[in-house]
């Protein structure tokens, strides 16, 4: 099942991709695609629904991130071994964690937004992770029976402020329109192996990165677990897993940012695409 959100004028409504290609409403089904909605019963429910029964979306609306209501948007850093060997980095021992700030969560399409002082804006292809049931103190082995569904993420990031502004990394990856989510949340029966997808991210048209999630130096498991054990994950958090190789900043000779006009396509294997446009803010 692909469950996703779209603007009606300026209100959100709760969908379902059909398997016609139509968007299918759900608000009379669920209020949101969000918190206890993403629990195992209620996905459930969702599922036994007649998809062509429902109401079809008008015209062609715009997609809004596929998860509303989002508690807690958790990110892992250097999680791929090529992409550690790129950057020049150890691997890591435990799963590095960040935050990203819920405001800079955006539609799958909507433009990218350099702002003001950017001078260096990188795009990162993500695997995200979307729970469904909390989560403390989890097993590995248990671990992905926590999870709701699976996304696209762009964990779009301000090098010059992550790294040179001093402090966490949370600077350069908070930016308004800096976390494009979607364009579908796709139901984890949909997924039976996330360790075995395809991650791609293109852009103005040349292919960037091209990684695989097997690649994870932590699994989506692990991290899971190991987040589990810090604190509880709740209905509708959000876990970006890490970006493969090709990112700007380990462009050789020279690093290579973003400008304005620049377009940028990611694509994960099953879970569909999104496209953004780069414009600078004001």
């Amino acid at each position: 099942m692909k469950l996703l959100r779209y603007y009606d004028g300026d209100n959100i409504h709760p969908g379902l991709l059909a398997a016609d290609g139509t968007i299918r409403c759900l608000a009379g089904a669920v209020p949101d695609i969000s918190g206890s909605a993403l629990s195992p019963d209620s996905l459930a429910r969702l599922a036994a629904l007649d998809a062509n029964s429902l109401p079809l979306a008008s015209g062609n609306p715009r997609l809004a991130p596929c998860v509303g209501g989002v508690g807690k948007f958790l990110c892992i850093g250097l999680n791929y071994s090529d992409h550690a060997a790129e950057a020049g980095m150890a691997e890591p021992d435990h799963p590095i964690l960040f935050l990203k700030a819920n405001s800079a969560i955006s539609g799958p399409n909507d433009d990218v937004i350099l702002p003001r002082g950017s001078k260096a804006t990188d795009w990162e292809v993500e695997l995200g992770v979307v729970i469904g049931r909390a989560a403390k103190y989890v097993s590995e082995k248990d671990a992905l029976d926590h999870v709701a569904g699976y996304c696209v993420i762009n964990d779009v990031s301000e090098r010059d402020f992550q790294l040179g502004l001093t402090g966490q990394w949370t600077k350069g990856k908070s930016c308004d329109t800096f976390g494009p989510i979607g364009p579908w949340l796709v139901t984890a029966d949909e997924v039976p192996d996330p360790q075995n997808l395809n991650l791609t991210c293109d852009v103005n048209g040349t292919r960037m990165q091209t990684g695989h999630t097997g690649k994870m130096i932590f699994t989506v498991a692990e991290i899971i677990s190991h987040l589990s054990q810090l604190m509880t994950l709740n209905p509708g958090d959000v876990i970006a897993t890490g970006t493969p190789p090709g990112v700007g900043m380990g462009m050789k000779p020279e690093p290579l940012y973003l400008k304005p006009g620049d377009v940028m396509a990611l694509e994960i294997e099953g879970l569909g695409r999104q496209t953004q446009t780069v414009r600078a803010d004001g």
